[in-house]
């Protein structure tokens, strides 16, 4: 069944370089069926807001900017819709400052120079983005995204503007606070972290939000069950848009920082090897993401 929205086309303007190459693969290998599709050089993704559901398209638009096609039955929530996708693109973000201040670092300056405009990809919302990290905890993005995938399918609300491909949207803290995740094939103690998870964003909508310094961001979500420090500092990362995130503990940095003889460094000794990355340590990991 589809529904005839009305088409909002908005450019997404954004500060040069942007490598949408390498922001538009991170999502692919996330991409949740039913609510994401990535293709043809096009990223789009099911939104629900104010009570209303939609789909929203984005692209290349020419000169330093995105081109973002929104439907959704309600202009008024145009702008909070270009707000979230202005965070899910890491619009806001100084490719210039960050290259500079990692100008003297022998490791990040060849990354920087390989990729100048390397972005964070952020996320539609908090509560979705938690649900993704904690689902991923000690197992690959591959079977956590088909996690995803069944979760949608279960708990997702079926969309009107349904074109076979973006068919749900993202299940409502509601539907998962109450649900017996577990029969997804899961262990019972990430379903009951995860279901947890939705009932504090029932009693607390905006825990996601942003606010306080990064260590008082932190342990905020690491009071969230099932948030240990690296899933909190991936979600000041993409969520609450804290550029000096760093989740010290990820194998995929110790990775890329090992040594010649393939060493790696501990999450301490590569905590104090990013020290002068700050504030920007988020971008770091992104491009160190990239090497390894």
């Amino acid at each position: 069944m589809t529904l005839d929205l009305p088409d909002h086309d908005l450019l997404l303007p954004y500060l040069p370089p942007y490598d949408w190459e390498a922001v538009l693969g991170f999502l692919r290998v996330r991409a949740i069926a039913g609510i994401e599709s990535v293709a043809d050089g096009t990223y789009r993704r099911t939104i629900g807001l104010d009570g209303g559901q939609g789909t929203v398209t984005v692209r290349p638009g020419g000169d330093d900017a995105l081109l973002a096609t929104i439907r959704f039955p309600s202009a008024a929530s145009l702008p909070a819709i270009v707000a979230r996708l202005g965070c899910l693109f890491d619009l806001a973000a100084d490719p210039a400052a960050i290259a500079a201040h990692f100008a003297g670092d022998a490791v990040l300056a060849s990354l920087v120079a390989a990729r100048p405009g390397l972005r964070v990809p952020g996320a539609w919302n908090g509560f979705e983005l938690a649900i993704r990290a904690v689902l991923g905890q000690q197992i690959t993005v591959v079977a956590a995204i088909r996690l995803a995938g069944k979760l949608v399918a279960a708990y997702g609300e079926k969309i009107a503007e349904n074109d076979g491909v973006l068919t749900h949207v993202f299940p409502r803290p509601e539907a998962l606070a109450a649900a017996d995740l577990a029969s997804l094939g899961m262990p019972r103690s990430r379903a009951a972290a995860l279901s947890a998870i939705a009932v504090a964003v029932v009693a607390d909508p905006q825990i996601f939000d942003p606010g306080g310094s990064l260590a008082d961001s932190i342990a905020r979500l690491r009071r969230l069950p099932g948030v240990g420090e690296w899933t909190a500092q991936y979600i000041a990362m993409r969520q609450l848009r804290e550029a000096d995130a760093f989740p010290a503990a990820d194998i995929g940095l110790m990775r890329a920082m090992a040594d010649a003889e393939g060493l790696r460094p501990t999450a301490a000794e590569l905590l104090a090897r990013a020290e002068p990355w700050r504030p920007w340590r988020a971008y770091a990991a992104q491009h160190l993401w990239t090497r390894g």
